[in-house]
């Protein structure tokens, strides 16, 4: 069996030589190269063609960021960033998600080497989804049009239309909740449903694997992109309409119900499927609290983390959207949960906001017992 091929790319000596070793151990794999700078890496994946690179957030003579944006636009490749625990590795991360790198592990704040070793099985991990991702080259953005000239044909991407009202929806917008869950890729993903979806809508509640100290940055990030407000989910809170919660990293998000009212329970615990906060936790609750009342969607992500509990979401009246393979970065989840039954609708990427919004709106003036 050929082996996953890896080039390493850190600024920092002892990082390259343990990232190496820890590669190297793997049957399945092997480090044909070490860079300690961006330029240095860009002649070294010239040169031998790696199927995967990891990449520290922070290098030296190059931005990581800028370095990442030239190759995904030139030669476009699977990319694992490796982040630092601080508001700042946060915040680059995020962007290089943005630019198309495929996922990320987090550096300890303990020891360099003791904590890149205590994350072996995750690095390994990721780097074995990474070699198998859909990878898509990235836009070049657009010149500036003068003020008031017409947009150039086949430049970058146009504004998102704004967001109509679901207009109507009285009662059923508080009664409503939108389930989402993801996992490789989902970042983005996620952002793209949410981005669509306008101020009025009902409560969306999300868990998209991700670790502690990243999911505070990234509800910001959303919250200053979308009409709905998005915030980490907090213990105890009101679910509200036109609100985004998200499972806090290394905790488990659910809903329940407090007389007239959804809560969110955030709460430690064993990881369920290896994960924490984990999908399955998250729907299962939807399938028992909120039943027909619940929309659900699955989003890109490796593994079956929710499958089974989608399909309890839609055997309890739930209406689910499923992304489809064409889009996903990795078509995991998503093909779990259809091979288990749960989908209603198995839509790309950039029609699930649309459908679930006619889902809602062809909904509105129904009694709930018939939703």
């Amino acid at each position: 069996m050929a082996k996953t091929t890896v080039v390493v790319v850190d600024d920092s000596a002892l990082v390259r030589s343990i990232l190496t070793e820890i590669i190297n151990r793997q049957p399945d794999m092997q480090c044909i190269g070490a860079a300690s700078d961006p330029l240095a890496a860009r002649e070294m994946i010239r040169n031998l063609n790696p199927d995967v690179i990891t990449l520290d957030v922070e290098m030296p003579k190059m931005d990581g960021l800028d370095f990442l944006q030239r190759l995904m636009r030139l030669r476009p490749m699977p990319v694992v960033m490796v982040s630092t625990l601080t508001e700042r590795g946060a915040e680059v991360t995020l962007k290089a998600l943005e630019l198309g790198a495929v996922d990320f592990v987090a550096k300890p704040k303990i020891g360099v080497a003791d904590g890149i070793r205590a994350l072996a099985q995750d690095i390994t991990d990721k780097i074995r989804i990474a070699s198998k991702a859909h990878i898509r080259r990235l836009s070049a953005p657009a010149p500036a049009a003068a003020p008031g000239a017409p947009a150039a044909a086949g430049g970058a991407t146009p504004p998102l239309k704004p967001a109509s009202p679901i207009a109507n929806l009285g009662r059923l917008s508080t009664e409503k909740i939108i389930f989402i869950g993801a996992s490789t890729g989902g970042t983005e993903a996620t952002k793209d449903v949410l981005i669509n979806l306008p101020a009025d809508c009902p409560a969306v509640c999300i868990t998209q694997h991700m670790p502690p100290g990243f999911t505070r940055s990234y509800a910001a990030r959303l919250d200053g992109l979308c009409k709905i407000r998005v915030k980490e989910a907090q213990d105890g809170e009101r679910i509200l309409p036109g609100h985004g919660y998200i499972a806090p990293g290394g905790m488990h998000f659910s809903v329940e119900r407090s007389g007239a009212n959804y809560i969110a329970r955030v709460q430690d615990g064993d990881p369920v499927n290896r994960h924490k906060p984990s999908v399955e936790v998250l729907f299962n609750s939807a399938a028992r609290v909120v039943g027909q009342n619940a929309l659900g969607i699955m989003l890109t992500g490796m593994g079956a983390d929710g499958a089974r509990a989608m399909k309890a979401m839609k055997d309890a009246g739930s209406y689910n959207f499923v992304q489809d393979e064409a889009t996903c970065v990795v078509f995991g989840m998503p093909r779990e949960a259809i091979n288990a039954g749960a989908a209603d609708e198995v839509l790309p990427l950039h029609q699930i906001a649309t459908r679930l919004i006619e889902r809602l709106r062809s909904t509105a003036g129904m009694s709930l017992n018939r939703v």
